[in-house]
């Protein structure tokens, strides 16, 4: 026989059950799109994402419960990009993350309305994204991969750890203004280091190939590998061609340096895509995306791969190996 103190548990227990549920149901379920320049199979991808979802479960966003999120992948193709943003949009959601300055100028064809935020853009004032970085005033804002300015770093770098170099080979996406950009950059600082610059397109590996074999023909050259969704699609090719050729290179992301390229300095991409969350976060809470300043990166690092220096006959100076934030040996 139920005892009256059990009976009033149960009864209790059945009153409260109906109100939890009554009230997880009437939790409104948000629709976040999220359109990747990257490959879904992709390690960095993996890193990036896996960031942002930590993020907003952090604030509060929990997939499946108060959050609904639709991914796509575009490899750095520039027709799925304009195909995934499509798609995206029809999907009415409430907000859309955009990894990077090719996604967002898909989507902003898309539409005009839906609030986005990019985790990184080169420029977007330049490629139109937004009117100025302390007052978007359009429906999309985020976070600045870097300024140009951060070319004369990539310069100075390579001549500090090779020395013998006078001539550098310059991959870049031509076809965006984010590429054109850090040639140009590069190019106009190149003659105060003594540097003689070349840009390598990078619309496709064969292209690659043969720009990087054309110049390492000549003696004294090196590499440098701007920021661009291609050069991340075919880093394997990059860095082993450089290793091919005796190039000592220096790239625009950490993970070059981790899977054998010579160094890297830039921001640390996964911090950008824990504060693109944050972003989220605020705009599906009432902000408009119109009123959030674009903010430059918080965190730049410098990775030096030991291995690497020492296969290219390289002696990396103690003071630079001070510097560094990981050496890999």
């Amino acid at each position: 026989m139920i005892q009256r103190r059990q009976l009033i548990t149960l009864l209790g227990g059945a009153v409260a059950w109906p109100l939890a549920a009554r009230a997880q149901q009437g939790e409104r379920m948000r629709r976040i799109g999220v359109l990747m320049s990257t490959a879904e199979n992709d390690a960095e991808s993996s890193a990036r994402s896996g960031a942002f979802l930590r993020s907003l479960r952090q604030l509060g966003w929990i997939e499946g419960r108060n959050i609904r999120i639709d991914t796509r992948w575009s490899s750095g193709n520039a027709d799925l990009d304009r195909k995934y943003a499509a798609e995206l949009v029809a999907m009415a959601p409430d907000i859309i993350l955009a990894s990077s300055s090719p996604t967002v100028a898909a989507l902003q064809v898309a539409t005009r309305t839906v609030p986005i935020v990019f985790a990184h853009a080169v420029d977007p004032v330049g490629a139109g994204f937004v009117e100025s970085l302390t007052r978007p005033g359009r429906n999309i804002t985020g976070f600045v991969l870097f300024e140009y300015g951060i070319s004369a770093k990539w310069l100075e770098l390579l001549k500090e750890i090779a020395q013998g170099v006078t001539r550098v080979a310059v991959l870049r996406d031509p076809t965006t203004a984010a590429g054109m950009g850090q040639f140009g950059a590069i190019q106009s600082v190149a003659p105060l280091v003594g540097l003689e610059v070349n840009p390598v397109n990078l619309r496709d590996p064969s292209e690659i190939e043969r720009g990087i074999a054309a110049f390492a023909k000549l003696s004294n050259g090196g590499l440098i590998v701007t920021a661009a969704p291609l050069a991340t699609l075919h880093r394997e090719l990059i860095i082993a061609l450089a290793a091919q050729h005796r190039l000592p290179a220096i790239y625009s992301s950490r993970f070059f340096a981790t899977a054998g390229g010579l160094a890297y300095y830039g921001p640390d991409l996964t911090d950008q895509y824990r504060h693109a969350a944050g972003y989220i976060d605020r705009i599906l809470k009432g902000e408009s995306p119109a009123n959030l300043s674009v903010q430059a990166p918080t965190k730049y690092e410098l990775a030096i791969n030991l291995k690497t220096a020492k296969a290219l006959g390289l002696s990396v100076p103690a003071t630079l190996l001070a510097r560094a934030d990981e050496v890999i040996e």
